[in-house]
């Protein structure tokens, strides 16, 4: 017998997507060679529909109650111990809420987990299961950096439906499944992490979170461009979405936020990974300025705000002759594109002649800078590279770099003038209309300043100056305009 047309689907292995018609390309993520055959009955919700677990998720009506008489005393945000977790999370986990933490390999995703579990137990039983390890090697892992409970369960295990065996048994609190591109469910088709496995089994962990209001957390892969592995669909079926990222040759660890039905995404977490475990770091300004002790050409400091945290980091270039036929542009922790506006900028509105050499731009202690304001700090540094003149080491430069030239205001300039004279330093140049502050940040003043620039202290920020164009900007932090490279 042929085949029935209605019950055969292509879908494509990267990204979900779903056509009546085989096509050599996918129609969404533009893959080649991605497209698949798929049955229908197989790509539909068969996993919930198995004898194995359908019971385990019981009835799925209810009747529907006005808004004014709904309960939300459980809804509450509960704390996890970690506080550079909550800030991201806005306050803690919801009860019933799905958690997909993801992140490349080795960057400290399950210390992560098995720090909050363990502090989590503290408060009813906690369910662990790890698809990727034996119990004995977490095991290991949590006498290392003290994670130990009584109330923290584990469970090795890769089928669902043993996985909400153990859930039945143990009554938890708080599930983590790491990761959940290793849980496969009996009866759906496809390969373990697969498209199709992925997304039933992710709909069948929601469907009991919800029903037991049990906080789920679930560990996600990335792809080689840091992108979160599997359907797309995953992302937009969680309520949370969480990237855990950082160098692995360096200790800094953040967390952010993608997405969250119960918070902030603007927030970010900032962690130190030891031998121990992961330290939370509530100021991390300081990791983020070198330890200088004269002043270097090419160098310049700014303020960031991730959230409503202000964070004073360091930019670092270098301006030298090229030794190949064709210029290089390299940076790291900064957005490629726009230091190639800014060096354009630089070239055209000010003068500064770096079109025949190569340009380095790099960041202090790992940190990524992507927000405008990084832009006058960029422009400065190369400026200074260029020139060979030193940006004063008690300077913070504050504003983004348009095309004509102009210096544009950036919000949470108060804050940001704040953190800077926390941290010691003296003068800055932020865009018109920012300067008009009562004292400095709108902060009373202090005459101590002995703790030196980007060092902890009361500081004095006794000169702030408005540039209303990227000239004005090079003149007050250089003392004149640049030579040209």
């Amino acid at each position: 017998m042929g085949k029935s047309a209605a019950a055969v689907l292509y879908q494509c292995a990267e990204c979900g997507w779903r056509s009546t018609k085989w096509a050599g390309r996918c129609g969404e993520c533009q893959g080649w060679g991605t497209v698949a055959e798929v049955r229908a009955a197989a790509s539909g919700r068969a996993g919930l529909r198995s004898p194995g677990w359908a019971g385990q998720l019981g009835a799925s009506g209810s009747a529907a109650i006005s808004i004014a008489d709904v309960d939300v005393s459980s809804a509450g945000a509960r704390p996890t111990g970690l506080d550079e977790l909550d800030r991201v999370l806005g306050g803690g986990l919801v009860p019933g809420a799905v958690v997909l933490l993801a992140g490349e390999p080795g960057v400290g995703k399950s210390t992560l987990l098995l720090e909050a579990g363990a502090l989590a137990a503290e408060a009813g039983p906690v369910l662990y299961v790890t698809g990727e390890e034996s119990a004995a090697q977490v095991r290991l892992r949590a006498d290392r950096i003290g994670a130990v409970s009584q109330h923290l369960y584990l469970a090795a295990e890769t089928d669902l439906s043993a996985v909400l065996e153990h859930v039945d048994v143990v009554g938890p609190g708080l599930l983590i499944v790491d990761s959940v591109q290793t849980i496969t469910a009996a009866g759906v088709e496809g390969t373990p992490g697969g498209v199709t496995q992925i997304r039933e089994i992710t709909a069948a962990l929601m469907a009991v979170a919800k029903q037991r209001t049990l906080t789920t957390v679930l560990v996600g892969h990335v792809t080689k461009d840091g992108s979160i592995a599997g359907p797309r669909a995953l992302e937009h079926l969680v309520d949370v979405v969480l990237q855990f990222d950082g160098d692995r040759h360096s200790p800094l660890r953040m967390v952010r936020a993608l997405k969250n039905r119960y918070g902030p995404t603007d927030e970010i977490g900032c962690f130190e990974l030891g031998e121990y475990g992961l330290i939370g770091l509530p100021d991390p300004s300081g990791l983020f300025l070198s330890q200088l002790r004269e002043p270097v050409p090419g160098t310049c400091v700014t303020v960031t705000l991730e959230g409503s945290r202000p964070l004073v980091a360091e930019v670092q270039t270098l301006v030298c002759a090229s030794t190949a036929d064709m210029t290089r542009r390299v940076t790291s922790g900064l957005d490629a594109a726009r230091v190639g506006m800014v060096l354009a900028v630089l070239q055209r509105r000010a003068g500064v002649t770096i079109g025949r050499q190569d340009v380095y731009a790099a960041t202090v202690g790992g940190v990524r800078l992507t927000e405008p304001s990084v832009d006058l700090a960029v422009a400065l540094a190369v400026a200074s590279a260029a020139s060979n003149l030193s940006v004063p080491p008690d300077l913070v430069a504050i504003g983004e770099v348009g095309l004509a030239g102009e210096i544009r205001r950036v919000p949470g300039i108060q804050r940001r003038l704040a953190e800077a004279e926390r941290m010691g330093f003296r003068r800055a140049i932020v865009p018109p209309g920012s300067a008009g502050l009562p004292g400095s940040a709108g902060l009373p003043r202090t005459a101590d300043a002995a703790a030196g620039p980007g060092r902890p202290g009361t500081g004095l920020l006794t000169d702030v100056r408005e540039a209303g164009d990227i000239r004005e900007a090079i003149a007050a932090a250089l003392g004149g305009s640049p030579a040209k490279g």
